[in-house]
């Protein structure tokens, strides 16, 4: 993925706003490369376009798509410059799951851009924050503020379970985290119910299970089949099909996890 893509995908929808800001700032060190290849691509473009307005409709239907994925991806990197440092350390092994992430969904290229962005991420939270606490939150709260009104429900349930997992990659998740993970979900106006469930994904007692379908052990057998096919509904992985194949396959996991969970209740229950 060439800078020119992350440039070219994202900044119609970070045009403005403290996303936007943040966009210009993680940027920057990568536009003159990424210039260059957007006017590569535009050349190459009007070339394929000489044929007629066939290809050019395909071309902006695909980068639509493209720009969808890839402001899904920077937000990522945006909010998870957050929670990484929620707890003040920037863990390794936090740090090689976006890595891993990145290479094998977007290739070798996007771990390098990935990885500078993230690092000009926490390099402006730290004077952002010397200058005066907690300013760097409020910018978050306006960013999120910004992906919600650009990103459907689904999306966001996605963009949020990545966190989680992200969080989750050193074996532990601090309050610290939780309480940034919980700040994110509501400034993305997320149900306080969808972050408790993901936090609970991992783990895999009868407890952690209920918490994932986000019932109590005393509901009836009717209210347990509804608020699995509620959520099971919420996390089906067609509703980020736009986001691309690789996010589809994260909610497909998601939806296991949570399909796992019931099955621990209905076998404990005899349903």
């Amino acid at each position: 993925m060439s800078a020119g893509k992350w440039i070219g995908g994202i900044l119609g929808f970070m045009s403005g706003g403290a996303l936007g800001a943040l966009a210009g700032v993680a940027l920057g060190a990568l536009f003159d490369y990424g210039l260059k290849a957007v006017n590569e691509g535009d050349e190459g473009r009007r070339k394929d376009f000489a044929g007629g307005g066939d290809a050019w409709e395909d071309d902006r239907r695909r980068q639509y798509y493209e720009g969808q994925r890839n402001s899904f991806l920077f937000s990522l990197l945006v909010l998870a410059s957050y929670i990484i440092k929620a707890d003040g350390r920037v863990m390794h092994s936090e740090m090689e799951f976006v890595r891993s992430f990145l290479r094998r969904n977007f290739g070798e290229a996007a771990v390098e851009q990935g990885n500078a962005i993230l690092l000009r991420l926490f390099d402006e939270q730290k004077r952002m924050e010397a200058s005066r606490r907690g300013v760097f939150r409020e910018t978050i709260r306006q960013s999120c503020v910004q992906i919600a009104a650009n990103l459907d429900y689904a999306g966001r349930l996605q963009l949020l379970n990545f966190l989680v997992q992200i969080a989750q990659a050193d074996g532990s998740v601090p309050r610290s985290e939780v309480d940034a993970l919980k700040d994110v979900a509501h400034f993305m106006g997320v149900a306080d119910a969808d972050i408790a469930s993901m936090l609970k994904l991992s783990g895999g007692t009868l407890d952690d299970a209920y918490a994932v379908l986000g019932v109590s052990p005393d509901a009836t057998d009717d209210e347990v089949r509804a608020a699995y096919r509620k959520l099971a509904l919420k996390h089906h992985p067609d509703r980020v099909a736009a986001l691309g194949e690789d996010i589809r396959r994260a909610a497909e996991k998601k939806l296991q996890e949570i399909n796992d969970a019931k099955e621990r209740i209905y076998k404990a229950r005899g349903m």
